[in-house]
């Protein structure tokens, strides 16, 4: 129910922005890869994020999402040259795999449904990875708004039947009914609007750069706002897998000529002057 609403308040966002530039009209002839790109990268997740979250920790959570830019580098040995993770960044990888084995062995080996619940997480990660290059690869002719209105409405459509099967028996109160809407609102129509501008710009390697920031704010939220347990393999996988993920999106690059139409390539931790 929750993914649902979030998806649904997304749509109610986007459509009318999307449809106020004239952007929906091309979208009908790709309505195969949006349901696609809405199952993998947001129905999908949603639901995995929601059910991990009921098994483990929010800062937990936090971290492990952030492992999409490995898969990201992972999967860029196959479907796209462009991305693909060589010499730093390559060990990138491994360290970060390194943090989520971590992760999943210690902070959480000692409960089957906790465990399920972190493995949940990873797969939500996987399809955001899988997501990006589906944008990238098959919607490149597209405006990044639209899609990003479309692919709210195509999930909202496909978590339809469960999200009105689990609804709850009675009215939420305001804090809950408030949480969400900030989530569909703004956590998910605004951002994805921005996140797919970002992988028409820049791709979906440096894209996923944005998830170094977010792990870190987890797990101070956490600790500080719902006194979670903040030991030392958290930390420790924290570091691999940012630091990994680092690596793995060539944070140690030197500067490339940007490609006819697009930006110059900047690495991790540079400023645009």
């Amino acid at each position: 129910m929750v993914a649902w609403l979030r998806v649904v308040l997304a749509a109610f966002v986007l459509v009318p922005l999307a449809a106020r530039r004239s952007g929906l009209t091309k979208l009908p002839e790709r309505l195969s890869m949006l349901v696609l790109l809405g199952a993998v990268q947001v129905a999908g997740p949603f639901m995995l994020i929601a059910a991990g979250e009921e098994e483990i920790s929010s800062s937990l959570a936090g971290i492990l999402v952030s492992s999409a830019p490995l898969f990201t580098a992972l999967l860029a040995i196959w479907v796209d040259h462009e991305e693909r993770s060589t010499g730093l960044r390559g060990l990138g990888i491994g360290l970060g795999f390194a943090g989520v084995v971590l992760l999943l062995g210690v902070d959480l080996g000692g409960s089957g449904s906790a465990l399920l619940g972190g493995g949940a997480i990873v797969l939500a990660s996987l399809g955001y990875a899988i997501g990006g290059f589906i944008a990238k690869h098959r919607l490149t002719d597209t405006e990044p708004l639209p899609i990003a209105a479309a692919v709210m409405t195509t999930s909202a459509v496909l978590l339809a039947p469960v999200g009105l099967a689990t609804a709850p028996d009675s009215l939420p109160g305001l804090g809950p009914l408030a949480a969400v809407a900030a989530l569909g609102l703004l956590g998910t129509g605004v951002a994805f609007a921005i996140f797919y501008s970002l992988i028409d710009w820049v791709g979906p390697a440096r894209t996923f750069i944005v998830t170094y920031i977010a792990p870190a704010f987890a797990v101070v939220y956490g600790a500080t706002l719902l006194d979670e347990k903040v030991t030392v393999a958290t930390l420790a996988g924290l570091a691999l897998i940012v630091g990994g993920s680092w690596l793995a999106a060539g944070g140690v690059s030197v500067r490339e000529e940007p490609a006819p139409g697009r930006p110059a390539e900047v690495p991790v931790g540079d400023h645009a002057s």
